[in-house]
């Protein structure tokens, strides 16, 4: 009797899981086709070879990457887009957890207002956004003023630097983690905390051995996305860093439309998308590793 209830759950789990291929497989499929063959065409192209008067010709070449391996210069704007990317990944994990907890344990009616005020930003382009960015970090803007009048401070321009690019993409990235992050902990059963509480534990502590080790997995979601958006951002860069800051978004589109190079920037497209696939399959790995072994 039971070897028969028994092969009756496997067949209906097996029927729920055909059910869910012939649902999801033609999506699926058409969405790897999609990544797959223009991510084939651009590695094709990445293998030729540049010629300023033929454009691009038929080859089956490394060069172009070992021109970004050989020249400090590339090498460079990829330190530099990891750098800002983990300093603003870190940023906004660090400012999104305790404001996501917050709103993910609210019971106050406001509580819908303080999410639209959270996603609010994401109504606006980016570029819009940036361009207010500017007219506060520009020398003669609102931040030069308040610094001069409040503070009797000198001229203030962070326009074209680094400071200004990273506070720039966390304005951008924050809403993002802080929706993210909430999902998280809305998922986690509020009782644990009160358990906790109940048995002498501070909320700090329950907090981090409690809450914090069942949420890392929802936090290292969090921080690849951001990191993720982070390492490809463009309008922020180009408008805030100014042309002698550089990230590789912008130089991969400058290599591919302004010097007409589509080998050398197909070959960026592939090394930044790399760096990124790497780097967030290491936090991945490591960070729950670590995690553990503490």
């Amino acid at each position: 009797m039971n070897d028969a209830i028994n092969q009756a759950e496997r067949a209906a789990r097996r029927r729920e899981a055909g059910a869910a291929i012939s649902l999801l497989g033609p999506a699926s499929l058409l969405m790897l086709l999609m990544l797959l063959v223009p991510c084939g065409f651009m590695l094709r192209d990445s293998l030729n070879r540049f010629d300023p008067t033929e454009m691009m010709i038929a080859a089956v070449t490394p060069e172009n990457y070992l021109r970004f391996i050989v020249d400090p210069f590339y090498r460079g704007v990829l330190y530099t887009t990891i750098r800002v990317s983990v300093i603003v990944t870190a940023a906004c994990l660090v400012f999104g957890l305790p404001m996501a907890r917050r709103l993910a344990r609210s019971t106050s009616r406001w509580k819908s207002a303080l999410v639209v005020l959270t996603v609010l930003p994401l109504f606006i382009g980016s570029t819009t956004r940036t361009a207010g960015w500017m007219i506060l970090f520009s020398r003669g803007g609102m931040l030069d003023i308040v610094s001069q009048r409040m503070f009797g401070a000198g001229s203030v321009n962070l326009m074209y630097t680094e400071p200004a690019v990273i506070l720039g993409i966390i304005a951008i990235n924050l809403p993002f983690t802080i929706l993210t992050l909430q999902s998280v902990f809305e998922g986690i059963d509020p009782r644990l905390e009160e358990a906790a509480a109940s048995m002498g534990a501070a909320p700090s502590r329950a907090f981090w051995r409690i809450v914090f080790p069942l949420a890392l997995p929802g936090v290292l979601i969090a921080g690849v996305l951001c990191f993720i958006l982070c390492m490809n951002a463009f309008a922020t860069p180009v408008l805030l860093g100014g042309p002698k800051f550089q990230m590789m978004a912008p130089l991969l589109y400058w290599a591919f439309s302004g010097d007409n190079n589509w080998p050398f920037a197909a070959a960026l497209a592939f090394i930044l998308m790399g760096t990124t696939l790497g780097l967030t399959g290491l936090a991945n790995v490591m960070i729950p590793r670590r995690y553990r072994g503490g």
